[in-house]
């Protein structure tokens, strides 16, 4: 029989050699098996020419092909004769036809003002008031006013949002949010053969508007989609006295320093100063009534604050009745003759935030003078929970399937800044 080899003896001789589990590999140390590093190795240096005042680079484009030692040449960018939108490259901002160099604070549809409503009141030069004003609260109170068995149809309206119009068994927020909202203008709009006035309004979706103003040496833009805005052929009348518009005088703007008043606003230099209703001129219903906004992000993240969607609520109220006042008195800043009203209406389904604005001034360049006014119902609950499945303990339905919770109030409030306008 054969001698092993040495090597081999070895191997089989000593186990304490042995690696992997013992199954006959040497052993042996890091480095001498390898380590491989997931860092990506550095891209090598181009050969770029450097321009020498003075002195000429010598390149091989002359010699047709790559010559080490010699400079890579720089070639002009090749033009097809055609534009493909792919590989567009937009000029400098600097060259661009609508760059100015005072920049301008653009609020959007995205944005979240951190300070919520305090920051959009200053934005605005607005005096806040808690609650509904009077004329909209005596149609709340006015049994005339009210809809033939009224709660079974918003509850009806509810459970058809949320239970029957999707196929789901638990639907998302994107799905009976607007439901909800078309539903409940619907019901309202029922009420034309009591109010025929109301056949005098349209409801129109996502209308652009943009409007610019200055507010202490800083100029501000809203710009964006309105959401629904309900049009009418005549405006809103004042809700608030001359007496009232008057005593905005002695109201002193509340501040938020150290934060900046324009914090959260998107800070840009190509823009178009102008004001854009969204229609064109002639258009047969020009008045603002409502703006509805609808917050339904499925995701709690990109979901607005209620502080936060009031704020959205009051800066494009505000930017409707601006243009608005704009397109009736001209770009002169003054005392309005006739104040513009504009309403809003913000909801994400179940809670819903009500708001009134009165402009009353466009100058809105100091802290001084009239203020305009806003007024605000916020977090009225419409139904507290939905059961989408009934809950069952002990075999005995405790929470049946439906709204739980449900606030008539809220609707008649919803009813009211509707017919804002149309009773008298």
């Amino acid at each position: 029989m054969a001698l092993a080899s040495g090597p081999a003896r070895q191997a089989l001789v000593g186990p304490r050699r042995l690696g992997l589990a013992g199954c006959g590999a040497p052993r042996r140390g890091a480095y001498e098996w390898g380590v491989r590093s997931t860092r990506k190795p550095e891209p090598p240096p181009l050969d770029r020419v450097y321009e020498i005042p003075g002195l000429e680079p010598i390149t091989y484009l002359g010699k047709m092909h790559f010559m080490p030692g010699l400079a890579r040449p720089v070639f002009p960018p090749w033009d097809p004769g055609w534009k493909h939108p792919k590989f567009h490259r937009s000029p400098p901002m600097q060259e661009q036809p609508l760059y100015k160099d005072q920049a301008c604070y653009i609020f959007h549809q995205r944005c979240r003002l951190v300070e919520g409503v305090k920051q959009a009141l200053w934005l605005t030069k607005a005096k806040l008031i808690e609650g509904l004003p009077e004329k909209v609260l005596s149609i709340v109170d006015d049994p005339k006013n009210h809809i033939e068995n009224q709660d079974e149809h918003v509850l009806n309206l509810i459970s058809y949002a949320r239970l029957w119009h999707s196929t789901e068994d638990t639907p998302k927020r994107e799905t009976y949010c607007p439901v909800i909202v078309d539903s409940l203008i619907q019901l309202c709009k029922s009420q034309i053969l009591k109010h025929p006035s109301l056949t005098r309004r349209i409801s129109a979706k996502n209308s652009t508007l943009s409007t610019t103003w200055n507010r202490e040496s800083i100029l501000l833009q809203v710009r964006g989609l309105s959401g629904v805005r309900l049009n009418a052929k005549d405006p809103l009348p004042p809700v608030a006295s001359r007496e009232e518009v008057q005593a905005t005088k002695d109201h002193v703007l509340e501040t938020f320093y150290p934060i900046s008043p324009t914090i959260d606003l998107q800070e840009c230099n190509v823009y178009h100063m102008k004001d854009d209703t969204g229609f064109q001129e002639g258009y047969p219903y020009p008045y603002p009534h409502t703006l509805y906004f609808l917050e339904t992000a499925a995701i709690r993240p990109h979901r607005f604050h209620p502080d936060q969607l009031r704020a959205k609520m009051i800066l494009f109220a505000f930017g409707n009745a601006l243009a608005q006042a704009r397109r009736i008195y001209g770009n002169d800043t003054k005392v309005l003759e006739q104040p513009v009203v504009v309403q809003s209406v913000g909801t994400d389904g179940r809670v819903f935030q009500f708001l009134v604005l009165q402009l009353n001034t466009t100058d809105l360049a100091s802290n001084d003078g009239i203020k305009n006014l806003v007024w605000v119902d916020s977090d009225q609950l419409l139904y507290q929970h939905f059961w989408c499945r009934p809950v069952i303990k002990k075999k005995v339905v405790v929470e049946p399937v439906g709204p739980v919770g449900f606030q008539p109030e809220t609707f008649r409030k919803f009813l009211a800044l509707y017919l804002h306008g149309a009773v008298e």
